[in-house]
């Protein structure tokens, strides 16, 4: 995710990253030089390449653009979605440092340990929910939270993150027949377990149901056939100017289009995706320092204005 202050206007205008030109300038290119074709063949021959009225490309670019604008909502709000996900896994992780103190309460150190147990395994699953959400992202860190029998048990499962909530209530219910935990601070914790697996179903949703194909082929046709007949209804009204009046506006549908590609999926590795590895990160710092520990890494930061 692009981290940064607004830039001022003399640098608004030269900033790539996180922009969407790198994706689509080949696009508007070819409408720049296709539209500088047209006026040339028209002006030399005017009975070879017909000209329209630019009426109707009007009243098409304003429905293109109320089309794209519903797109590009319903791919905003998936991406709000997401992050309004990973922000309740914060909380919960939070609650769960919290409502483990009863344990660390208990007389000898065997309560501090048990404490630390759980929610290093809450660390597991936020490090193992980023590859499980991100395709090319660490799959390694996990594996540091958790001892070789669990690190067994997690391969077996596929290296799925509800793998890890299964220890973490395992460990619970041990701790409830032991006696460790009354009725109504077992209920109260796994509550809060039964909360995070809402989190990893929520993500799976989103990871796996995207914006129907069929909505977003039609609108990707409509674009491109847009832009590249544009030309023939202003080349006769715009003459010369007609190249960069195209190129303007295919830059703007172009880009729409590309946004909404990368808002579509957030949890991918683009740069307005959002930062789950820095979130899994900031997880992990949470609740080592929940329990105790000093000398811990700064949180992350943005490198070249990129948090992933």
């Amino acid at each position: 995710m692009i981290v940064r202050p607004r830039p001022p206007l003399w640098q608004l205008f030269f900033i790539l990253r996180g922009s969407v030109v790198p994706r689509i300038w080949p696009h508007f290119t070819v409408v720049f030089l296709l539209s500088g074709l047209i006026v040339w063949v028209h002006k030399a021959m005017p009975n070879v390449v017909p000209v329209f009225d630019g009426a109707p490309f009007t009243l098409l670019g304003i429905a293109l653009s109320v089309f794209l604008a519903f797109r590009n909502n319903a791919a905003y709000e998936r991406w709000w979605e997401a992050r309004k996900v990973w922000g309740q896994l914060i909380q919960l992780c939070r609650t769960l440092a919290r409502q483990t103190l009863l344990l660390s309460e208990r007389p000898g150190p065997e309560g501090t340990v048990q404490r630390r147990d759980l929610l290093t395994l809450a660390i597991a699953f936020s490090h193992a929910l980023v590859p499980h959400l991100r395709d090319g992202a660490n799959s390694d860190k996990a594996n540091r939270f958790l001892s070789p029998p669990e690190r067994e048990f997690f391969e077996s499962r596929d290296r799925s993150p509800s793998a890890i909530l299964q220890l973490i209530s395992q460990r619970l219910a041990v701790l409830h027949v032991a006696g460790t935990l009354s009725d109504i601070q077992f209920q109260l914790l796994d509550a809060t377990i039964d909360q995070m697996e809402g989190v990893l179903a929520g993500c799976e949703r989103i990871r796996n149901t995207p914006v129907p194909f069929g909505y977003t082929l039609l609108l990707h046709r409509t674009a491109y056939l847009f832009c590249f007949l544009l030309p023939l209804g202003y080349a006769d009204m715009l003459g010369w100017a007609t190249p960069f009046a195209t190129a303007l506006i295919a830059y703007t549908f172009f880009g729409l289009d590309a946004l909404g590609d990368e808002l579509e999926e957030p949890f991918g590795n683009e740069p307005n995706d959002l930062p789950i590895a820095a979130i899994a990160d900031m997880i992990e710092l949470n609740l080592r320092a929940a329990l105790g520990e000093t000398g811990l890494p700064p949180a992350p930061k943005p490198v070249n204005y990129l948090l992933t």
